[in-house]
């Protein structure tokens, strides 16, 4: 199975349960229901003007924002049924088919765990993809990480090494749990993490994710 077919699996996952949930579900991005993250999903790939507010603040962000409304005005159902249909060709190619099975993934995590749903069945397919994503999520959380190392691992014994600094924090989690916890996600990740008292502490107090 490719990556391309792992999305639409994970896509159509996605939609079913955003279906379920109906538009004023609760969902773990911070102000935001689930029609708020159809709308994002759908801005963020139909829309690339609208890609850079995701990110950067003032005008990006208010734009972002509009492009956003115009999505919910058209409706949750009308939304949802757009997202069924899955995200524009560059979205399925090469690298970005692994990126949007991430991003999709993440999101779709943001709705479940919100509304009391735990860790669904491990899949080695989406979890392959989930590992190979924490290469990038090392680069950008080691410039985040002050005054302590950070190393990630599964109950199968894979490391993914952060940070290399004393003293050493370690992560120990299903890749899906580790990606929730790198993501900013931290609360609703079911991970377990060792290390000294104040090097945990700074590693929880630490921004992560974008």
């Amino acid at each position: 199975m490719t990556a391309a077919d792992v999305l639409d699996t994970e896509r159509d996952a996605l939609c079913d349960t955003l279906h379920e949930a109906g538009p004023e579900a609760p969902t773990l991005c911070v102000g935001w229901l689930t029609a708020d993250l159809a709308a994002h999903l759908l801005a963020r790939e139909k829309r690339p003007d609208a890609g850079p507010g995701i990110i950067l603040p003032g005008p990006f962000a208010r734009h972002t924002q509009k492009v956003m409304d115009q999505y919910r005005a058209k409706g949750y159902d009308v939304m949802v049924a757009e997202l069924r249909h899955g995200p524009p060709r560059l979205f399925r190619a090469g690298p970005m088919a692994a990126l949007n099975v991430v991003e999709n993934w993440i999101h779709h995590e943001d709705v479940r765990r919100a509304n009391g749903q735990g860790p669904r069945p491990a899949d080695s397919e989406v979890d392959e993809i989930l590992w190979g994503s924490l290469k990038t999520t090392a680069l950008i959380a080691k410039r985040k990480i002050k005054g302590a190392g950070l190393v990630l691992r599964t109950p199968a014994g894979a490391e993914r090494v952060i940070k290399q600094a004393v003293p050493l924090v370690t992560i120990t989690g299903e890749p899906g749990e580790l990606v929730l916890f790198m993501s900013g996600r931290q609360e609703a990740a079911e991970i377990q993490i060792d290390g000294e008292p104040e090097a945990v502490a700074l590693i929880r107090a630490t921004k992560l994710g974008l």
